[in-house]
């Protein structure tokens, strides 16, 4: 059954700029990141990121006293949906990098879009129209123009790596093909704040023992205030928004906009770093742009 918006949901651009603002601020995380990495291990860096997120998340809906669920049956819905959507999605994600190289890291995560349709239409919440799988594939061939296949490395000593990407990709997947009725019934707050409560059940102690051996006091205030924005600038933000925008969307237009990620990046690094735009640079956007128009074109109502 095609489950598409109404054709009003349809004009309204605020679900899409909403996703346009989630890609950005996802886009600022590697270099950030980066910095970070070198004081903090990947996941002590996750247990920060998860940690901060969720008690940002209880203190906001404390106050606004919106905090519990008004049906019981939804809180292990969300437990599960933060496997997927943050546990399993982050702690795979940092692992896979640390074994791979970056380019294969941004070549199979261009898979997200794709496990996200295919799971959206196995569980019937969308069909698997010839438009969109085109779309999809316009902005699939783009990014790959865009980071060049020959720059990755499938080579034995980043199979393990390649293969947790993967199946990061696929663990977001299923998180947006499946996460999109309990946020309706919930909204994206209360909903965001009891997936990263029950992430942070896992991440912060897997965190804690890999920062066991970090000298705090040791640690400049420059980096603590980067996890900070990392925290709730790169990750409480975004989730935010993405769940926002999942609510009054399709779940693979909103996987769509991860194509936008790796084009942010290069025009930051060229504000930022003075790098150039090249002609493939320029091929490759149309491309993504061209994709993600036709991915997120919804069918017309008669």
């Amino acid at each position: 059954m095609d489950q598409s918006l109404p054709l009003e949901a349809d004009r309204d651009l605020r679900p899409h700029l909403a996703l346009l603002g989630v890609q950005i601020f996802f886009g600022s995380l590697p270099v950030i990141a980066k910095v970070v990495l070198h004081v903090i291990p990947p996941f002590g860096l996750v247990a920060f990121r998860v940690g901060i997120t969720a008690l940002a998340f209880a203190f906001i809906q404390a106050v606004r006293r919106r905090f519990w669920l008004r049906d019981k049956s939804d809180y292990p819905r969300l437990a599960l949906l933060s496997l997927f959507g943050v546990t399993f999605n982050q702690l795979l994600f940092i692992w896979g990098l640390s074994l791979t190289k970056a380019s294969n890291t941004s070549l199979l995560a261009a898979a997200i879009p794709v496990f996200t349709l295919i799971v959206s239409y196995l569980l019937g919440f969308e069909r698997l129209r010839a438009i969109k799988i085109i779309g999809i594939a316009i902005a699939c061939l783009g990014i790959a123009i865009l980071i060049d296949p020959r720059n990755a490395s499938f080579s034995s000593d980043s199979t393990l790596g390649d293969l947790l990407i993967v199946a990061n990709s696929l663990s977001y997947g299923i998180y947006v093909a499946s996460s999109k009725e309990v946020i309706t019934r919930n909204g994206a707050f209360r909903s965001m704040m009891w997936v990263f409560i029950f992430a942070s059940i896992i991440c912060v102690p897997v965190g804690g023992i890999a920062m066991a051996s970090v000298d705090f006091p040791s640690i400049d205030a420059s980096i603590w205030g980067l996890i900070i924005y990392i925290a709730l600038g790169a990750t409480a933000s975004p989730y935010l928004l993405n769940a926002w925008a999942l609510a009054r969307v399709n779940p693979s237009t909103v996987a769509v906009y991860v194509y936008l990620q790796p084009l942010i990046g290069f025009i930051l690094a060229v504000i930022f770093l003075g790098e150039m735009m090249d002609a493939r640079f320029v091929i490759a956007a149309a491309m993504v742009f061209t994709g993600v128009f036709l991915a997120t074109l919804r069918r017309r109502m008669a």
